[in-house]
């Protein structure tokens, strides 16, 4: 059993239980819990970062294109994207498919979640700045050019989930390596390890915070692996990181999502 952090829906404090991630149950209040019963929400609520080209694989998809316009050469620090809040729903929450889109990219990412304010944090440092680890649906449309910021394929309504839970740093034995799995309609199309980050986990809170401060609650992505599965409506996608849990949302139609999901 792991010691993590829930956020039950009506419930404006967060609650610590203990969390069998192998099984996704939850055990709180002396029971045990099927995750998918309990009305778990969004487990973070601060600002969601996300580091493009964090993965061997993504950055070497490129090829020789990194050394031409527009990008000119390799990225020599961390290139950062936002996932505002109108992107953030909670697991079991549909993803809404745009109607003029037919296909969305699955984008697995182990979510470092921030445990105090942190400021050109020295790597020896930055497993402090952690309270724990969650895990990330980076939905975009998918897209090639990573020049501009892809604000209107990444940025939509309910295009990142997060969580079920935030599983204490303390539970996870070695977070730069994590096997990640994607599923889609059960079926694994997707296997990836937080092995084969650019940056280490440590280094990427380091280099980040040199430029930036990042607060309390605030969730740093670390990467997305390349080759990003694609989903239709009416498929249900699931990703597991271990250690940490697993997180399974549906796609459906966006006409359905605004009269059924949102009201």
């Amino acid at each position: 059993m792991s010691l993590a952090t829930i956020r039950l829906r009506g419930v404006a404090q967060p609650v610590e239980a203990e969390i069998d991630t192998a099984a996704d149950v939850v055990l709180w209040r002396g029971s045990r819990h099927p995750a998918s019963r309990l009305p778990l929400d969004i487990p973070a609520v601060g600002t969601v970062y996300g580091a493009l080209l964090n993965f061997r694989g993504a950055l070497a998809a490129l090829g020789d294109a990194v050394h031409h316009p527009p990008y000119q050469a390799p990225p020599k620090a961390p290139i950062l994207y936002i996932k505002p809040r109108n992107t953030h729903i909670a697991s079991g929450v549909p993803i809404p498919l745009p109607d003029d889109i037919d296909t969305l990219s699955v984008g697995a990412a182990l979510g470092v979640v921030i445990a105090r304010d942190a400021r050109r944090v020295r790597v020896s440092d930055a497993p402090a700045c952690i309270a724990g680890f969650t895990i990330a649906n980076d939905v975009s449309i998918p897209h090639d050019s990573l020049y501009r910021p892809p604000v209107a394929q990444k940025c939509r309504d309910g295009f990142c989930p997060i969580g079920p839970w935030v599983v204490h740093r303390d539970s996870v034995p070695d977070p730069d390596a994590l096997g990640i799995r994607v599923f889609v309609n059960g079926a694994l199309v997707q296997t990836a390890s937080t092995a084969d980050l650019v940056r280490p986990i440590v280094q990427l809170l380091a280099d980040v915070t040199e430029f930036m401060t990042l607060r309390a609650g605030d969730v740093l992505l670390v990467g997305v692996p390349h080759g990003q599965p694609r989903v239709r409506a009416g498929d249900r996608v699931r990703i597991e990181i271990d250690h940490v849990g697993a997180l399974e949302n549906p796609v459906v139609p966006e006409a359905s999502w605004w009269t059924e999901v949102i009201r």
